[in-house]
């Protein structure tokens, strides 16, 4: 492992700040509408619904076969506010487990209200869910195809404080 010159990447990133980032009332709208689904793999579709239904209380909202791969299935959560969380599981393929690599998922954050973080934190250690709670706003956890989640109950727009849209 190299060593990290802290310095250097303070510069870094106050170089890029000062290079791209617009203040909020010059700053252009955004092309997009929203997020409208984050898709996923499953290993297990009825394991996927039990935990993400059952335990952190996302309705499973449709079921279909994948379009892109015969006997796959697609399948959505609601995450709140018009949003999306899908899956697809590849039957067959022989996947391996989830790996952390340049370009890939590092984590998904979901906001929940507050007293929401609160109740599915008792339903995650109800469920034995290993986490590690961070800032007293944030739970990091795996979900059963080893994608790392957060829940985080700082208002959408916000994170730890600072202002963030």
């Amino acid at each position: 492992m190299t060593e990290i010159d802290l310095p250097a990447i303070d510069a870094e990133r106050a170089r890029l700040r000062d290079l791209y980032l617009q203040p909020a009332d010059r700053r252009p709208a955004s092309s997009a509408r929203g997020l409208h689904h984050f898709a996923v793999l499953a290993r297990d579709v009825e394991e996927t619904i039990r935990f993400y239904q059952g335990v952190l209380e996302f309705p499973l909202t449709e079921i279909f076969e994948n379009r892109d791969y015969k006997g796959s299935n697609h399948f959505f959560f609601d995450i709140g506010n018009g949003n999306l969380l899908a899956f697809f599981d590849f039957p067959g393929l022989g996947l391996g487990p989830y790996a952390e690599v340049l370009g890939g998922l590092h984590h998904i954050a979901i906001s929940v209200e507050p007293r929401t973080w609160e109740r599915l934190r008792g339903r995650l250690d109800d469920a034995g869910v290993e986490y590690l709670q961070e800032s007293g706003t944030s739970i990091y956890f795996r979900d059963p195809n080893g994608a790392r989640l957060e829940l985080i109950a700082d208002p959408l727009g916000e994170m730890y404080g600072n202002k963030v849209l």
